[in-house]
């Protein structure tokens, strides 16, 4: 019994040191420049069993968290929103009216089919997961933001079900994540989406996820860039905050700016309507804007998630080619009916005649721009 136990270990340990992850071998795509830069992807090994406490990864902290200056061509500064309530946030219920009500709902949508076809030098493939969880596909790259395939949000139901199964999705050479909040840094899905691959975050988010499963983890302040290759992630200023708990009102917020060779989009994060969206555009041509237009009637009254007409005024302001909206429909995190935001913004797209540059996906649907 011990010679055969010797000779499994010993099988074991020569499979570890091979070319080979979890029994498989890594899938040498990705990230290409024409320099020839080359990042290995990994391969897709969501539905394998962890057996084993993954390693620490390394935290590259941003220069500027630690007060040296930050080079930026805008004065542009994130605006943090306090904790305290706005009037009148005590005049409702918000367990009765919403929370109760959610849980007798039954989940719409169904994953949708995989299917990712090949793509030109410059084409971008969106697909959205839901919330504001999307996979980004372009110059060679797979790059999820903000993932969450979570059931429930902290007892709050998930009303739609993922537009994809997590199993389903290609291999992933990079992660992003906007901020710490539970709906956008979900840790029980990112432990499953690690894979050896880069992960970028705002300042002070780290130490969230360097036990995951990632490569290595880089924090970036505000117009701090991260590049591998032809993609370059720009953390741009946002009005919101980034406390996970109440202690840790520290941690940074904000949106993506993320270039694809000559293609550029903005994944805005959560924000409140502030008037850094023009500096935000100036900085690059916007070929695509995902905005939130959701969660604008929180039970707390404070104005920290743009309404649908406010994401219309942050979408002239940025100049951007397209808006494909996001964060509403997935959790219930507020008063507005459910129906609400998708209505209100195609009536003020309408109004503002940009109707034809508004593009509504549904959970799973990939779609080429």
């Amino acid at each position: 019994m011990r010679a055969v136990l010797g000779v499994l270990l010993r099988q074991s340990g020569a499979d570890r040191g091979s070319d080979c992850l979890f029994g498989q071998k890594k899938v040498a795509h990705g990230l290409q420049g024409g320099s020839g830069t080359h990042i290995i992807g990994y391969p897709n090994r969501f539905a394998m069993p962890i057996t084993r406490r993954k390693k620490k990864a390394v935290i590259h902290k941003s220069p500027g968290a630690n007060g040296a200056p930050v080079a930026a061509t805008t004065k542009t500064v994130a605006r943090k929103i306090g904790l305290k309530p706005g009037s009148g946030w005590h005049r409702r219920n918000f367990l009765t009216e919403v929370l109760l009500p959610t849980l007798f709902t039954r989940r719409a949508g169904k994953h949708a089919e995989a299917r990712f076809e090949r793509l030109g030098p410059r084409q971008l493939c969106i697909t959205w997961i839901g919330h504001a969880s999307f996979l980004i596909r372009g110059a060679g790259a797979n790059i999820l933001i903000d993932p969450n395939w979570a059931r429930w949000l902290k007892g709050i139901k998930r009303l739609r079900h993922p537009g994809l199964h997590l199993h389903d999705l290609p291999d992933i050479d990079l992660v992003l994540i906007t901020h710490a909040h539970f709906d956008h840094l979900d840790r029980r899905t990112l432990r499953q989406v690690a894979s050896n691959q880069p992960i970028v975050v705002p300042f002070e988010v780290g130490n969230l996820v360097h036990d995951l499963g990632f490569k290595r983890v880089h924090e970036l302040h505000y117009w701090e860039s991260w590049k591998r290759g032809p993609i370059e992630v720009i953390l741009t200023p946002a009005q919101h905050w980034g406390a996970r708990f109440l202690h840790d009102a520290h941690r940074g917020f904000g949106g993506y700016l993320v270039r694809f060779g000559k293609r550029t989009l903005f994944h805005c994060g959560d924000t409140a309507w502030f008037d850094g969206f023009r500096a935000i555009g100036a900085r690059t041509p916007i070929d695509i804007a995902l905005l939130p237009i959701g969660a604008y009637d929180p039970p707390s009254r404070r104005e920290v998630h743009m309404n649908p007409e406010q994401a219309v005024r942050a979408f002239l302001d940025l100049g951007a080619k397209t808006l494909v909206p996001m964060h509403y429909g997935t959790f219930r995190l507020s008063y507005e009916p459910v129906d609400e935001p998708l209505r209100r913004l195609l009536a003020c797209a309408r109004d503002h005649g940009i109707e034809d540059r508004v593009r509504v996906l549904t959970e799973g649907e990939s779609v080429v721009f």
